[in-house]
């Protein structure tokens, strides 16, 4: 349980460690947000699966592992929540928009507790000011991070969810791309 804090501040709970989170992110982090969640709502309705994808406000919580985050972006599959849940312990996906003040977090603390999740299937980085994006993917012997992909061409797959989304569109209206 987070304690009392000030209506203005966020803190997440990261492998036992309260950390204090950014409040008020740029226009282009949560640009980026929209662009996959949209993408990801709408194949999942197509694709008529018991998945939701939830975003930034809700949170993420695993006692045993004294995880409390806020992911920008969750996936999960299964029975419907209950009415007035805050919070789910099994997403199958993972990301995380990243900027330099929150990388460190991201890519080290955070990785490594949404890695305990039983049900995590694929972690994802998106560079918040570069097209960047790096997936990690669990396989039967462990985690494996896949190559980067850094050209608006290329096209982040998540086998789990049979999802696909181009880096284009990751970044549509954010970063300038080739043929714009």
């Amino acid at each position: 349980m987070l304690f009392d804090r000030p209506e203005d501040e966020k803190w997440e709970l990261i492998n036992g460690a309260l950390v204090k989170s950014m409040v008020g992110a740029r226009w282009e982090h949560h640009e980026i947000i929209s662009n996959i969640n949209l993408a990801l709502q709408n194949h999942l309705r197509k694709q008529k699966k018991p998945c939701k994808a939830y975003r930034e406000t809700f949170f993420l919580k695993e006692e045993k592992d004294d995880l409390s985050a806020l992911p920008d972006i969750m996936v999960r599959c299964g029975e419907r929540l209950a009415p007035n849940q805050t919070s789910i312990n099994d997403p199958l996906v993972l990301f995380e928009v990243v900027s330099p003040g929150s990388a460190r977090r991201d890519r080290v603390s955070k990785r490594m507790a949404y890695q305990k999740l039983p049900s995590l299937q694929h972690f994802i980085l998106v560079e918040r000011d570069e097209p960047l994006v790096e997936l990690y993917t669990r396989k039967e012997d462990g985690w494996r991070g896949l190559p980067p992909l850094d050209k608006f061409t290329d096209v982040l797959e998540l086998p789990a969810l049979n999802f696909r989304i181009s880096l284009k569109d990751i970044y549509r209206d954010v970063l300038p791309t080739e043929d714009a």
